[in-house]
């Protein structure tokens, strides 16, 4: 389901699987719950189903439709829904919310939906399917352990367990709830290929939990569970002027999981965290999302994640508080390594010194494939040009970092050599941006462009949107907003992959509209809303970057920076005519518009950073705050009458025109039809917020 815009040609929504057509051109197809295909580890208790309509014929419409779902997908596949059956509702909605039975957690549910065109011919779409997960803090059976280390000890925490499957496994989920970030093993092979889970939020008020389909990796008789754990954005040790690190629920990564196995013969088993789970810390030695990763390859503990490995020297582990009493299910597209990156070109400085070019910037990592002396320290520094020596210049990206000292080179990845032959490194709790990588050694090492690989890492939305022009000049502008615009989705927007990786709420909704033209991004906004949610303030006051540990509630918040809790909404009503994220912001917005009509009464405010870093002309804060205040109350009170509420809409409304009036008289110079002194900033952000 994309764009609101194309409902009369190309209805967006969710759908999987074949398609049954009346006729040639005729299709309903991209079934999706949630906005996501076919998910499992669902929380939603009337989770949202849409579909999309795609009809070339003039005039096309879809006239009637009818939702069906079930726990037996045989008798949704002969359009019976023995759980919710809509029955046949005349109209054009692509969207719907479930409101059958009460669905049930860890239960999976197929459904269709059956369309009526303009010709009365119904359609059927194919099967779709969605999996509840926990839906309830009492369903865990686990405990949150850790190890006993604090939260200055830099090697990351390795955990284990043996257990017995002793019948034949039909089926088998696994659910991780992370204090951190974390790569789940089974039986030696990692679960999923997800980078960076669970997305970073105000821990101490929502933690995600992940939930993986382990029926394949899962055997009758012995299996070894093995997890590592990351610091992510929960225990951060690298330090910048955003103090990460004083965050208030810093704590030594820790994680809670269940393991659900249900048996051919129906029974079922449940494996949890608990104190016969083992620890140990290993060859990670220090890792950092902001930084870097430093992994000693002479430290590694070969099949520590298999049933035949021996753990007697390892430790028992510890249990510890819970990051939050709001555990929840992480239903969102997750960050994927989502483009292999090939080098363009290679300088050998020295035999000890080489420079890789990718050839263009992106975020995400490296692999480096190299053999050599156990013991020789590899650097790999990161960045996004270079002197006129041709070395690595990253002046641009690490001036806000503040390092106590020079263990934690910035953007520096540092591999120790086992010796044992060729080797392979690629961080595993980090990213950074970067075109260019220089790799120093510490003994005389040969590298070719094959020794190094680029991957691009984002959250894996679907593209949706196209450009096609025949100036290249276009194409390639096109391409490097939707390249930058990936490059800063990570779980929430951010304002760059490299110096901050903040959650800017300013440049966040200055791109939503571009993001979402191209992206299918819904889910990532939702999360980041949420986001919004944990960080306001009982006087409706937003920080400046969301999610944060503290920084941004005294400076760079305001109007023209943290109207994303209005902004951000309205666009995924405008695009996917989805009002469920304004029913969901809509106090969250009021108490934002409050506070600032209580704290500025004329309508007129200054709060808020203005234009920032303009070129040459400086446009006055209180104008473009102004605007921004405006803008909030038009969406609150539009968001009013969608949702019924007449009073509130009468009331904003009224602000709304008293807000624009005092703007008019302060600004607006009617004999000239300009607004101020007629700079670029003072015209275009009144045109644009009407």
């Amino acid at each position: 389901m994309k764009f609101i815009h194309s409902i009369f040609l190309t209805v967006f929504i969710v759908l999987a699987g074949g398609n049954v057509n009346a006729f040639k051109g005729v299709a309903v197809s991209g079934l999706q719950t949630e906005h996501l295909v076919n998910p499992i580890g669902l929380d939603a208790p009337h989770p949202r189903l849409s579909w999309q309509l795609t009809d070339s014929r003039t005039g096309a419409v879809q006239s009637a439709y009818q939702v069906v779902v079930d726990t037996d997908s045989a008798a949704v596949a002969k359009s019976n829904g023995n759980v919710w059956d809509t029955g046949k509702i005349p109209g054009d909605s692509i969207l719907v919310r479930y409101r059958g039975s009460q669905l049930k957690p860890f239960t999976k549910y197929y459904w269709r939906v059956i369309l009526w065109g303009i010709d009365g011919i119904q359609l059927k779409s194919p099967v779709a399917s969605f999996e509840t997960g926990m839906m309830n803090r009492a369903n865990w059976k686990g405990t949150w352990i850790s190890d006993n280390n604090s939260i200055e000890v830099k090697p990351a925490p390795y955990f284990r367990k043996v257990f017995d499957a002793g019948k034949k496994i039909k089926s088998a989920r696994a659910y991780i709830a992370v204090g951190g970030l974390y790569e789940l093993y089974i039986n030696g092979q990692k679960i999923g290929n997800h980078r960076l889970d669970p997305m970073y939020t105000r821990f101490d008020r929502r933690t995600l939990y992940v939930t993986h389909d382990v029926t394949a990796q899962l055997q009758q008789g012995k299996n070894a569970v093995g997890v590592l754990l990351g610091n992510g954005w929960y225990n951060h040790q690298s330090t910048a002027v955003w103090d990460f690190h004083k965050a208030p629920w810093r704590a030594r990564p820790t994680f809670c999981m269940d393991i659900r196995v249900t048996y051919e013969d129906g029974s079922e088993e449940t494996i949890a965290t608990d104190r016969t789970w083992k620890t140990s810390i290993g060859p990670l030695i220090f890792n950092s999302i902001y930084t870097a990763e430093h992994y000693d390859a002479r430290l590694e503990q070969t099949g520590w994640n298999t049933t035949t490995f021996d753990d007697t020297k390892w430790q028992t582990v510890i249990n510890r508080s819970a990051p939050s009493t709001n555990i929840v299910a992480q239903a969102l597209q997750p960050i994927r390594a989502v483009e292999k990156v090939a080098v363009k070109s290679i300088s050998k400085i020295n035999d000890t010194a080489y420079v890789f070019n990718l050839g263009r910037n992106i975020s995400g990592v490296t692999s480096f494939t190299v053999k050599g002396e156990a013991g020789t320290i590899i650097r790999l520094r990161h960045a996004e040009r270079l002197y006129k020596n041709g070395r690595t210049d990253m002046s641009n990206i690490d001036l806000h970092y503040r390092p106590t000292d020079n263990t934690d080179p910035f953007q520096t990845d540092i591999y120790i050599l086992s010796g044992k032959g060729e080797e392979t490194f690629m961080p595993k709790f980090n990213y950074k941006g970067f075109q260019y990588v220089e790799v120093t050694s510490s003994k005389p090492i040969q590298l070719n462009k094959a020794s190094l690989t680029g991957y691009f890492m984002h959250s894996d939305v679907l593209a949706v949107g196209t450009i096609n022009s025949s100036n290249s000049v276009i194409n390639k502008i096109w391409e490097a907003t939707n390249n930058s615009y990936l490059s800063n989705l990570f779980g929430y927007p951010t304002d760059c992959p490299q110096r901050e990786k903040n959650g800017w709420t300013g440049d966040a909704h200055i791109a939503i509209e571009t993001g979402l033209f191209s992206f299918d991004a819904i889910t990532i906004y939702e999360k980041w809303l949420g986001d919004h949610r944990d960080e306001q303030q009982p006087n409706g006051v937003l920080p400046s970057i969301i999610p944060t540990g503290g920084w941004g509630y005294e400076w760079g918040n305001g109007p023209d920076w943290t109207s994303t809790i209005a902004i951000v909404p309205w666009n995924l009503y405008i695009f996917y005519g989805d009002k469920k994220p304004l029913a969901d912001n809509y106090t969250n917005i009021k108490r934002y518009v409050d506070h600032i009509d209580e704290l500025y009464p004329t309508g007129l405010t200054s709060w808020g950073l203005g234009d920032w870093v303009p070129v040459k002309s400086v446009s006055p804060v209180e104008l473009t705050s102004t605007a921004y205040y405006y803008a909030d109350v038009v969406i609150l009170a539009k968001t009013a009458k969608l949702l019924g509420n007449e009073k509130d809409y009468v009331w904003y409304s009224q602000l709304a025109v008293k807000i624009k009036d005092a703007f008019n008289t302060k600004y607006l110079d009617r004999a000239k039809g300009i607004y101020g002194k007629g700079l670029q900033t003072e015209l275009s952000v009144p045109l644009y917020w009407g």
